[in-house]
């Protein structure tokens, strides 16, 4: 390879066994042409800037120092993982991140055999990494298992069992802490690399195991002082006490941005005889575009934007989104009734949590990437008198099942969840579309599952599980802007379990939960200009039915349909048992269920996404006619006749 320092590296790399024939010094060169690299192609498609940009100068080690893809590295969450794309044989598909046939916005198995594990929930990557570096002692191979985890990520208690765990891969697991927020560590500067790369060394780790075992040797009263000496030097030197305790060996804290140290370190982990270790790497997220520097969130996720000025592409004004219809509108209520409070795990802009959080900064509460404990923690609230909203993202109430039947659904405990993300989420894809709550929520005992159809219907949702003080109660909402609807200036408290009658037909009878009401009022358009006379029903409920409403569209209509934006065993299912359980499946009746398919949806615009779940208006007229064994050129010539 050329070495004139002028001369495009990038270009020269496609996979890491070419990075690897460059010689160190251009390894400077080669991590500023990379960052420039991420800043086009995500200027061009959207998507995670600022934490991509914070370890270019890691990716770019890593995958020069370790033997990837033998040794298999983890990314945790993943949204940091485009430089690693670059690297790894899909720069010429970078611009088609996060669309519709594109690269996914994280790892992902089937993409590349440098994405060992799929990851999007945080907080996975160092039980993955232990399972890859156990599976490879036990069978002879001499892949380690690499975990590149934030400061963030490390607030779960998944990576504490994982890592309370990982002795037994001895030198075979890695873990690199990519700290970029939390100055968990004293600061970066020449003495403490310095200390890094020799208390990294190959005759550093070897006269330490030396020292332990002669400690051994020597009383216990001494063996115990000479052990509490060596931790204290190390924490006060290095601050790594806690993780010396979990059975790691220490090395950090490191500069993530200077190559000279971050190579000869790595360097040394790479061939240590002694582990696990966990590398503490000191990072700036957004670091090298000065616009994402700047700003508060280090544009942690951005719109298409101009490379330039930094500006992003903003789409016209419209209605307001979901999540701060629910944020405003748990304002208000926390405004009447002082016992509201508000939990959120790491995602307050997300939820709308931080503008409650403005209005009322002590009732309100972020755990952390902690659903499990945020869930429990609202229960104890609950079970103290005071009303908890818990915000999390249907994607991420998965993480907290347990708590959600154990802690809160067997104790009757009125905690009450705002589900965002609801449905299906566009760009994102399968790791975080919220397909599941309807089923999972709906087959406890106790619960209760809204869903609203528009952000009005929101607000008197919020307002209705405010005053529910008889158990728990859920409202799922999606991503993205309402329908434009007013807004109420009084919320409506809600009866539980009653549905509401928006079109009124005698022939066909559309059975909607959740936002896709829109489309079920479209379909019902197309249905009666054909002749077949359409209710449409607003269930509002998916637990408890309205069994009134249900029973009388059933038996008053020639064919019923439900839609909803959830998986199969939702909606769909109840209503079938519903059906069933009362004897109206017998009388011959034409019920069809309309819900996402069984498999798991990748990234596209979302009103594709609906369009090939079969959840859009034409569907929904489709299904009709197919139930009706409908023939057009029949019933024309018939009228002909």
């Amino acid at each position: 390879m050329s070495t004139e320092p002028n001369t495009p590296l990038l270009d020269q790399v496609r996979i890491p066994a070419d990075l690897r024939k460059l010689a160190p010094e251009q390894l400077r060169q080669f991590a500023d042409e990379l960052r420039q690299e991420v800043i086009a192609a995500v200027g061009v498609t959207g998507g995670h800037l600022g934490s991509g940009l914070g370890v270019v100068e890691l990716t770019t080690a890593i995958h020069y120092v370790f033997n990837t893809p033998d040794d298999r590295l983890v990314w945790d969450v993943g949204h940091q993982c485009y430089p690693h794309k670059i690297i790894t044989g899909r720069r010429d598909r970078i611009r088609t991140l996060r669309t519709g046939g594109g690269l996914s916005g994280f790892t992902k198995r089937s993409e590349s055999e440098y994405d060992p594990f799929g990851a999007a929930h945080s907080s996975t990557s160092i039980s993955a990494a232990l399972g890859f570096a156990v599976a490879n002692k036990l069978s002879g191979k001499p892949g380690k298992g690499i975990a590149v985890i934030g400061d963030g990520s490390m607030s779960a208690g998944m990576a504490y069992e994982a890592m309370n765990n990982a002795e037994q891969a001895g030198n075979r697991l890695v873990v690199i802490l990519n700290d970029n927020d939390m100055s968990i560590a004293p600061p970066v500067g020449g003495l403490s690399a310095y200390l890094s790369r020799i208390v990294s060394s190959r005759e550093f780790l070897g006269l330490r195991d030396l020292a332990k075992k002669f400690a051994k040797r020597l009383p216990r009263p001494i063996a115990e002082g000479l052990k509490k000496t060596d931790e204290f030097a190390r924490g006060m030197a290095m601050g790594g006490t806690l993780f010396e305790e979990l059975g790691f060996y220490y090395v950090g804290p490191i500069d993530g941005h200077n190559l000279d140290q971050l190579i000869p370190v790595l360097e040394n982990v790479r061939d240590a005889e002694e582990g696990p270790i966990l590398v503490h790497v000191v990072t700036v997220k957004g670091k090298g575009y000065a616009p994402a520097e700047a700003a508060a969130d280090k544009y942690h996720g951005v719109q298409k934007f101009d490379v330039i000025t930094g500006a992003q592409v903003k789409a016209p004004p419209g209605p307001p989104a979901y999540q701060n219809v629910f944020g405003d509108a748990l304002i208000k209520e926390a405004q009447r009734d002082p016992t509201i409070c508000a939990i959120t795990a790491a995602m307050p802009s997300g939820t709308g949590v931080d503008r409650f959080a403005k209005a009322f900064p002590d009732r309100s509460f972020d755990v952390g990437i902690a659903e499990q404990h945020a869930v429990t923690f609202a229960a104890g609230l609950a079970a103290q008198g005071m009303r908890p909203f818990c915000a999390i993202y249907s994607t991420f109430l998965q993480r907290a099942y347990d708590q959600v039947v154990h802690d809160v659904c067997i104790q009757n405990l009125p905690v009450r969840f705002a589900i965002d993300r609801a449905g299906l989420v566009g760009a994102d894809g399968s790791t975080h579309a919220g397909s599941f709550d309807i089923t999972y929520l709906a087959t406890l005992p106790n619960m209760v599952v809204m869903a609203a159809a528009d952000e009005a219907e929101l607000v008197h949702m919020t307002h209705t599980a405010a005053l529910h003080d008889t158990g728990p109660i859920a409202v799922r909402y999606p991503r993205g802007n309402g329908t434009g609807i007013a807004l109420p200036d009084v919320p409506q408290r809600l009866e539980i379990g009653k549905g509401r009658i928006v079109r009124t037909g005698n022939k066909v009878a559309i059975l909607s939960l959740g936002t896709r009401l829109a489309e079920a009022l479209k379909a019902a358009d197309s249905l009666d200009a054909k002749g077949l006379s359409t209710t449409v029903a607003d269930l509002r409920f998916a637990k408890p039915l309205d069994e009134d409403m249900i029973r009388k569209l059933l038996t008053t209509h020639e064919v019923a349909i439900t839609i909803e934006e959830g998986s199969v065993g939702g909606l769909g299912a109840h209503v079938l048992t519903f059906a069933s359980d009362s004897g109206l499946i017998d009388a011959g009746l034409k019920l069809r269920t309309l819900r996402l398919p069984d498999r798991f949806q990748d990234q596209d615009k979302p009103e594709k996404q609906y369009a090939e779940a079969g959840l859009d208006a034409t569907a929904i007229v489709e299904s009709v006619l197919k139930a009706l064994r409908w023939n057009e050129d029949a019933v024309a010539g018939e009228a002909r006749a």
